[in-house]
């Protein structure tokens, strides 16, 4: 008899989960679907995402990139490279700026890196070819005519355009301590 009750038992079990289960489809069987159609509308996404990087420009208008290999250094991928080049005024830039978004993963350090936040991550996630070949971005695919993030900041401003003088120079600059002069 004590089998006999056990199978009843897990008949009876049995039967009220499939009762439940079928419950649950019941339900859900008039609820309005949440399917959203992809590429007709795209779900707005925080302001802090990171996805596709840009290039931006300071207020004045000129590149904020001074090639300072920053973002090439710390990028754990390697897909960053550039060349440096120097302006006649003695302002920095990279004559060429490449980005291979096939090697890229979004980690955001090279923004996180770069001291003229020229380097910026947005939003815009869709980055899908296929050629492989067309995910490599030149400077010209990265560059845009806004400051990004930061509208108002500029590195030249805070920095100086370069370094030729002596110390102390600088607006706004202190004269170099004399070392001897602070020996006991």
């Amino acid at each position: 008899m004590e089998p006999r009750r056990n199978f009843l038992a897990a008949a009876w079990e049995g039967l009220g989960e499939l009762v439940r289960g079928f419950a649950t489809t019941f339900i859900h069987l008039f609820r309005r679907p949440i399917t959203e159609a992809y590429p007709e509308y795209h779900r707005p996404l925080p302001e802090r995402s990171r996805a596709r990087i840009i290039l931006t420009r300071d207020p004045d208008g000129d590149e904020r990139c001074v090639a300072c290999y920053l973002c090439s250094g710390v990028c754990p991928v390697s897909c960053i490279s550039m060349q440096s080049s120097q302006r006649e005024d003695g302002r920095r830039f990279a004559s060429w700026f490449r980005i291979n978004f096939a090697r890229c993963i979004y980690c955001g350090l090279c923004e996180e890196a770069c001291p003229t936040l020229a380097i910026q991550l947005t939003p815009h996630f869709e980055t899908c070819q296929y050629d492989i070949l067309t995910l490599v971005a030149e400077k010209e695919d990265l560059l845009v005519d806004h400051g990004g993030k930061n509208r108002d900041y500029n590195f030249y401003r805070h920095a100086g355009v370069t370094a030729v003088g002596g110390k102390g120079e600088h607006l706004q600059e202190a004269k170099p301590v004399n070392r001897r002069s602070n020996l006991p």
